[in-house]
């Protein structure tokens, strides 16, 4: 104190840089984690390493080193986190999450009954299953869109947890698979969204008013789908110059697209339209893969939906005709699909649909894809290093490294071993922020 009283009386300039100086020096100890951890896959795809010290300066990784590092050195207040008995790796993403839907008997009623802004609660419930599962980022490709984009800047802004969350403006045709379906006229007309659209020109319409709105990202519906309550198919049904429009639109704004798509037709008819992702791809033959190898267009496999809604149309009997119908045949299908394009090494971002599925439960979809013939370490990649690279932030997530998100998941068993280590996750980190530590 002498000395500050000193400086003050002599030279206030010169103290007051020194005030500066030590109270930046301070601050780089200032909201610091170490974590000493037992097995760490930093970077899936390559070796995982044995006891590594990881240290966080609030949300991002400023240092990995070798062996176990002392906490004090980084000063007096820092945390450390004891994972020296786990196994370590960066948080999982799922590709394809609807937030504020989960399907069940209940879902028409619940249509005419809960508010948007009740719906907007829920979202947040399931948001925190879906984070609290060791999910740090999702893409939500399938809302109510300002609802969704709200949560997303809530969430970005601090002001509410929950994953990360890239969300989509859907953009579908008349009586496609995004249109609204299984209720009379009246309703029909009073749900169809402005981005519903039909010929090239509409579509681009569409498409730029979504983005106008907020989106992250463009959802299209290239084919039919198993939900819609429609005997329609599950073939193409938007036409090609419409596809077109859409991607030129979107890509003129720096926005990717996503393409629900099952039969083949449509998932071709997307990809020469230059989509980056296929949704589901429940019926990709040669030519489809071939295409998906020259584009470098990813598939979203959704396995856990097919699983989901194929036990439905066995075991329930909400489900209409129609959508039984499709549940069982693309239900069947699917598993075959993802195995023959993992095998011609088609690139793969993990993805449930969950919102078909129950939020929460999304890392079943692991054990699918491995059931489907694809190797732990290429499933582990898939839901965080080609997740990342999918959405185009692979210099912020995705891997640990340092300049990068502190998003953590550890586990007490090594999911290369065992993929249903994945099932239940004893510790997450999202932003430097931990959520799980069982």
């Amino acid at each position: 104190m002498k000395t500050f009283s000193r400086c003050i009386k002599t030279n206030p300039f010169a103290c007051g840089a020194l005030l500066i100086t030590l109270f930046t020096n301070f601050s780089l100890f200032a909201n610091t984690k170490v974590l000493h951890i037992g097995n760490l896959l930093a970077q899936p795809g390559q070796a995982a390493k044995t006891e590594q010290t990881l240290v966080l300066k609030d949300d991002l990784i400023t240092h990995i080193v070798d062996g176990y590092q002392d906490p004090a050195i980084y000063g007096p207040d820092t945390e450390m986190i004891d994972l020296k008995n786990y196994f370590v790796m960066p948080g999982l993403m799922d590709m394809h999450v609807h937030l504020q839907f989960e399907l069940g008997p209940k879902n028409d009623s619940e249509t005419l009954k809960v508010s948007d802004q009740l719906v907007q609660m829920r979202s947040i419930m399931f948001a925190m299953r879906t984070l609290n599962a060791g999910f740090t980022t999702v893409r939500d490709v399938g809302s109510l869109p300002q609802e969704m984009y709200a949560l997303r800047d809530a969430v970005n802004n601090g002001w509410i947890d929950g994953p990360r969350i890239i969300a989509a403006g859907g953009v579908g045709i008349t009586g496609g698979h995004a249109d609204i379906s299984g209720v009379k006229p009246a309703l029909m007309e009073f749900y169809t969204g402005s981005n519903i659209c039909d010929g090239p020109f509409d579509c681009r319409r569409a498409t730029r008013d979504a983005i106008k709105y907020g989106a992250d990202l463009i959802k299209i519906t290239s084919t039919g789908g198993v939900l819609t309550d429609r005997a329609t198919g599950t073939g193409q049904q938007m036409e090609m110059d419409e596809l077109k429009e859409v991607v030129l639109a979107a890509k003129r704004m720096g926005r990717k697209v996503a393409s629900h798509a099952h039969q083949e037709d449509g998932i071709i008819a997307a990809l020469e339209a230059g989509v980056d992702s296929i949704e589901h791809g429940s019926y990709a033959g040669k030519a489809a893969i071939k295409l998906f190898k020259k584009t470098g267009a990813y598939l979203v496999p959704t396995l856990l939906a097919g699983h989901t809604v194929l036990e439905m149309a066995e075991n329930s009997d909400f489900m209409s005709d129609a959508i039984k119908d499709k549940a069982r045949t693309v239900g069947k299908e699917m598993q075959g699909n993802v195995e023959r394009a993992y095998k011609a090494g088609v690139k793969i971002a993990f993805g449930t649909d969950s919102g078909v599925s129950k939020h929460g439960t999304n890392a079943y979809e692991a054990v699918l894809m491995v059931n489907a013939g694809m190797s732990n370490m290429d499933v582990i990649k898939s839901a965080t290093v080609n997740s990342a690279d999918l959405l185009g932030m692979g210099e912020k997530i995705g891997s640990l490294e340092v300049g990068k998100q502190a998003d953590i998941i550890a586990t007490d068993g090594s999911p290369l071993e065992n993929i249903e280590q994945l099932l239940d996750v004893d510790f997450v980190m999202k932003g430097g922020k931990v959520f799980v530590q069982k």
